[in-house]
C-alpha cells in the first residue's frame, strides 16, 4: 500500500510541478511596454443585457448609453435577441414592440453602431451540431436569424457552445445563417478560447468531457465565414492576474496569427472579451476567475498586439456595456481608448 500512496504523491508532485512552470511561462508573457499604436482604432465591441428589447430601459439610460458607445469606440453591440431551445426553435424579444422602438433610437442616435441580435445556445459537454440539432431544428436556427434580421437588426451574433473542434456542422449551419440573413447583414460568431499550446484542448477533454479550447486552424475555418469572430476573455481559470495576462496575451497571438494565415480571413474582425462584471451577473456571464480583470485584459490584449504586429480591424468587446462598474469602465477607456502611453 505504501508504494502506491509514494506513486501518488509522486504523480500529484509531478502535476504540480507542471501547473507552476505553466504559470510562470504565461506570466513572462506578460510583460513589456504595448506600442503606442496597440490600441483603440474605433473598431470595438461590446454586449447590452436584454432588458433593451422589454422596454425596461429609460430615457437616461438610453442617453448613458449613446454617450457610452460614443466615447468607447464601439462599433457594434449584441443584444440578446433570444435562446435557442433543443430543437432549434427561439424564444425572446426580438419581435415585440419595445424591441422595435429601440431599434428605430439606435437608427437615429446610434448610426455607426451596428446592433446585431444574439441568439444563444449553451449545453453541457460536448456533441457535433449536428447530433445536438437535427436538420430540421438546423432549420428553424437559420430562419429564426433571417427573421431577426428581418425585425430591423444588422444581424446576428451566434453564441452556440459548445462546438466540437474539427466539427464540420458547425461551419454548415454558418452557411445556413447567411443564405437566410443575406449578404449585407452583418454575422458575428462567439468563439471558444484557441489553445495556448498545440494540443492544450486533449487533457481538458479528458478531465471533464468539454471542450474547453479551440485549434487555430478550427477558428480558421470558421472565420472564413463570418465577419466577426470574438475570442472570449472570462472563464479562463487563472488565478492570478499574471497569468490572466499572459493567458490574454497568448490568446491575441494565436487568434491574429490564425486569421493571417488565410486570404478567406482577411476581412474578418477580430473581438477580444474583456470582462466588465462582478459576481452579481455571473449567472449570466460565467463565473470570473481570480485573476480576471478589465485592466489586466485590456493591457494583456495591448501586449498582444504589439507582438503580433496586430492586423486591421481588431478591437476588444466589453461585457457588458450598461452595467459595467464605473471602475470597470474607467480601466477601459484609460487602458484601450485613451491610453496614456
Amino acid at each position: 500500500m505504501k508504494w502506491l500512496l509514494k506513486r501518488v504523491l509522486a504523480a500529484c508532485a509531478a502535476v504540480l510541478v507542471v501547473m507552476v512552470a505553466a504559470g510562470a511561462l504565461l506570466g513572462m508573457r506578460f510583460s513589456g511596454e504595448p506600442a503606442a499604436w496597440a490600441a483603440s482604432g474605433g473598431e470595438n465591441g461590446a454586449w447590452l443585457s436584454a432588458a433593451w428589447l422589454t422596454g425596461d430601459k429609460s430615457a437616461k439610460d438610453r442617453a448613458e448609453l449613446r454617450d457610452r458607445i460614443a466615447r468607447g469606440g464601439i462599433g457594434e453591440v449584441y443584444v440578446p435577441a433570444g435562446e435557442i431551445g433543443a430543437d432549434g426553435s427561439v424564444e425572446g424579444a426580438y419581435g415585440s414592440a419595445a424591441a422595435r422602438d429601440f431599434l428605430a433610437w439606435a437608427e437615429e442616435e446610434l448610426p455607426d453602431t451596428a446592433v446585431l441580435g444574439l441568439l444563444r445556445h449553451r449545453a453541457d459537454g460536448s456533441s457535433l451540431v449536428e447530433d445536438r440539432f437535427d436538420e430540421e431544428a438546423r432549420g428553424r436556427i437559420a430562419a429564426a436569424a433571417g427573421e431577426v434580421a428581418g425585425a430591423g437588426f444588422d444581424g446576428v451574433h451566434l453564441d452556440v457552445s459548445p462546438v466540437s473542434v474539427n466539427d464540420p456542422s458547425m461551419p454548415r449551419l454558418l452557411e445556413a445563417v447567411r443564405e437566410e440573413i443575406g449578404g449585407d447583414a452583418v454575422l458575428s460568431v462567439q468563439a471558444l478560447p484557441v489553445e495556448l499550446v498545440p494540443g492544450l484542448r486533449v487533457p481538458y477533454f479528458a478531465i471533464d468531457r468539454g471542450e474547453r479550447y479551440w485549434s487555430k486552424g478550427y477558428l480558421r475555418r470558421i472565420a472564413e465565414r463570418a465577419d466577426i469572430v470574438v475570442v472570449p476573455g472570462h472563464g479562463s481559470g487563472m488565478p492570478l492576474s499574471s497569468m490572466y495576462g499572459g493567458y490574454m496575451v497568448r490568446q491575441v497571438e494565436e487568434a491574429v496569427a490564425a486569421l493571417e494565415q488565410r486570404e478567406e480571413t482577411a476581412g474578418t474582425a477580430l473581438r477580444f472579451g474583456v470582462p466588465g462584471y462582478g459576481p452579481d451577473a455571473s449567472e449570466e456571464w460565467g463565473e470570473p476567475s481570480g485573476g480576471e480583470s478589465t485592466e489586466t485584459a485590456v493591457q494583456a490584449v495591448r501586449i498582444g498586439l504589439t507582438r503580433a504586429d496586430r492586423r486591421e480591424d481588431v478591437g476588444i468587446a466589453l461585457y457588458p456595456l450598461d452595467t459595467a462598474g464605473d471602475a470597470q469602465w474607467r480601466a477601459y477607456l484609460e487602458g484601450w481608448v485613451e491610453p496614456a502611453g
